[in-house]
């Protein structure tokens, strides 16, 4: 008689998943991923900035015009050389650090970037701080309260995130700067000069932040933890900043970590209506002028913003929710 083999089953692996690894991971994949945003920004960029109509032997050029002048200038700039071998050039700079020369001002690109990317950063670091005030504190104070107190609240909302940038920052500069006089009219001349580019460049930020923190909040009002807390005697002050806020703010953060990566674009409108120094004038020249290094170089900036700012939200949502620590 032979008998079977005894079979074993292998015990199912219950080893815990360690959180700390988990986050390293997320963080790895979010910077693997932030690498290939910037490079295809790039690429996207290039491609589109060499396809436009005209040469950039002109544009160099200028009111130059002798015989064999482009020919001389594309082998100066290195312009007669296949595009490929152009491409993959300037990529290898980009590794270097290196963004190149301004055609137009025969400048490096770090250089004239780098003069204007501080009042830049004041305008967009400064609305978004008043963009989460607001909506932090109009969301708490009409979450839940009465129909006609959040029925005033969603208009404002719906007026300020509908409202186009310039026309709002032409607004406030005929109300607050030519009629009332409490600001100046040009946009350089220290604290109080930013004060209306922020509240033009924030409030569409903060009427859409503060829509979505209220319906979050109110979500989270109406769960049985929350009449847990309310039994104990907790004031309903506390409960909304201590226990409801905390559960209501992952999509906010989420929603404002994207809305912070494209101020970028709102600063360039708003430093233009508001005569700002700043990325605004320099990229709309650049443009005008097909200053390819300058323009692929705001480009570049915007996305290591965005990249920067997508995995700052990820750190803060690992922090915030620990059940993402386990996936």
């Amino acid at each position: 008689m032979t008998t079977a083999p005894a079979t074993t089953d292998r015990p199912a692996d219950t080893r815990p998943v360690r959180p700390g690894a988990v986050a390293r991971r997320r963080i790895a994949t979010r910077v693997a991923t932030g690498l290939g945003v910037m490079w295809a920004a790039a690429t996207v960029a290039y491609v589109v900035l060499h396809s436009m109509p005209g040469k950039i032997e002109d544009i160099l050029l200028g009111d130059q015009t002798y015989p064999g002048a482009q020919e001389a200038v594309a082998a100066d700039w290195g312009l007669d050389r296949p595009p490929l071998v152009q491409y993959l050039d300037y990529l290898g700079r980009l590794l270097h650090g290196d963004l190149g020369t301004s055609y137009a001002m025969r400048q490096p690109v770090a250089a004239i970037v780098g003069d204007q990317l501080w009042p830049t950063a004041q305008l967009t670091l400064l609305s978004a701080v008043l963009a989460l005030i607001l909506a932090l504190s109009v969301a708490i104070a009409t979450a839940g309260r009465a129909r006609p107190l959040r029925a005033v609240a969603s208009l404002a909302e719906l007026v300020a995130t509908s409202t186009p940038v310039y026309w709002l920052g032409i607004l406030l500069l005929m109300v607050f700067s030519f009629e009332l006089g409490w600001f100046p009219v040009t946009a350089d001349r220290g604290a109080a000069s930013l004060v209306l580019p922020a509240v033009t460049l924030g409030l569409p930020m903060a009427g859409l932040l503060s829509q979505v923190l209220r319906e979050a909040l109110e979500s989270t009002l109406e769960q049985p933890f929350i009449t847990t807390v309310r039994a104990r005697g907790v004031g309903e002050t506390l409960v909304r900043l201590r226990h409801a806020l905390a559960h209501a703010l992952p999509p906010v953060i989420n929603l404002g970590g994207w809305m912070i990566g494209n101020l970028l674009g709102g600063a360039v409108i708003t430093e233009t209506v508001f005569g700002r120094p700043g990325l605004g004038a320099v990229t709309l020249t650049a443009v005008t002028n097909k200053d390819v290094p300058v323009v692929l170089a705001v480009v570049l900036l915007a996305a290591f913003a965005y990249v920067v700012i997508s995995t700052l939200v990820d750190i803060v949502n690992l922090l915030i929710d620990p059940r993402l620590r386990t996936r």
